[in-house]
């Protein structure tokens, strides 16, 4: 009776330990095309071990994040970003919904879910145009969902949905470091592809975009941003779908001091 009641003491003790670790959030920023570089940072993130408990993107990392609370891993979004069909699905789309069919491909026919009820909880940024407002989505068709969250204005059509006229989140958030914090991450890695930054400049009141997108840089609690200078959201050719997942590979190789310290922090 005695060892039933120790060994009942110790499983009570690792179900706090596991209530009271903090909660890590993956944010996804958008870039197109340079989502290659996220899968490259990705390897690092998932050589540290740091458990992901919520991810969150916009535009293209709208497309890895709900791959990626799917249960699709670095090593498989690679082979995706390598094969022609996906860099048709993109550069053949304009104006166009074929990228919707694939993308069902790859998420299952599911009809409407919540997106807390995926492997890893999820969420997506839309912006609607009726409104001029951020929409975070945490439900619905997901592959619906994720291609609005990435319908860049004049490439993409806006998609319908619930009475909205949804078009990039870019638009509005880029990098939505504040949704992980509003789904209660403690801790957040980001992964910005964002090249021109707009550094030590004052926001222009004609763009809150900057506002939050700076202030979302800075609340960030591992900040990782390849070095993507030259590099576009239209450049789907192999070759530089290559180059750009070695350059995330290398910024995720630079953050392994931090995510090995995270590791260790939330394993104490």
């Amino acid at each position: 009776m005695k060892k039933f009641w120790l060994f009942f003491l110790w499983l009570w003790c690792v179900a706090v330990q596991a209530q009271e670790r903090p909660k890590v959030a993956l944010v996804l920023g958008g870039g197109g095309a340079k989502g290659a570089a996220t899968v490259g940072v990705l390897k690092y993130v998932e050589e540290s071990g740091v458990p992901i408990d919520m991810v969150v993107g916009t535009s293209i990392g709208s497309i890895v994040g709900g791959l990626y609370a799917l249960g699709y891993r670095s090593e498989q979004l690679d082979s995706l970003f390598r094969t022609q069909e996906w860099m048709d699905m993109f550069a053949g789309s304009l104006m166009g919904d074929s990228i919707v069919r694939p993308l069902r491909q790859l998420t299952g026919d599911r009809g409407r879910i919540d997106f807390d009820q995926l492997p890893i909880p999820f969420r997506c940024v839309a912006v609607d145009v009726k409104r001029l407002s951020e929409v975070v989505l945490s439900e619905g068709d997901l592959a619906q969902a994720m291609r609005a969250s990435m319908a860049i204005p004049l490439v993409f059509k806006p998609v319908k949905m619930d009475g909205m006229m949804l078009v990039d989140g870019g638009v509005l958030n880029n990098l939505p470091v504040d949704v992980a914090r509003g789904m209660g991450a403690d801790v957040v890695i980001a992964v910005d592809l964002t090249v021109n930054k707009h550094k030590g400049e004052t926001p222009s009141i004609f763009r809150p975009d900057q506002r939050k997108y700076q202030q979302n840089c800075r609340d960030a609690d591992i900040y990782i941003s390849p070095k993507l200078k030259g590099y576009g959201p239209q450049d789907f050719s192999p070759r530089k779908i290559a180059e750009m997942i070695v350059l995330g590979e290398k910024a995720g190789k630079a953050a392994r001091k931090d995510l090995r310290k995270l590791k260790k922090r939330l394993t104490k």
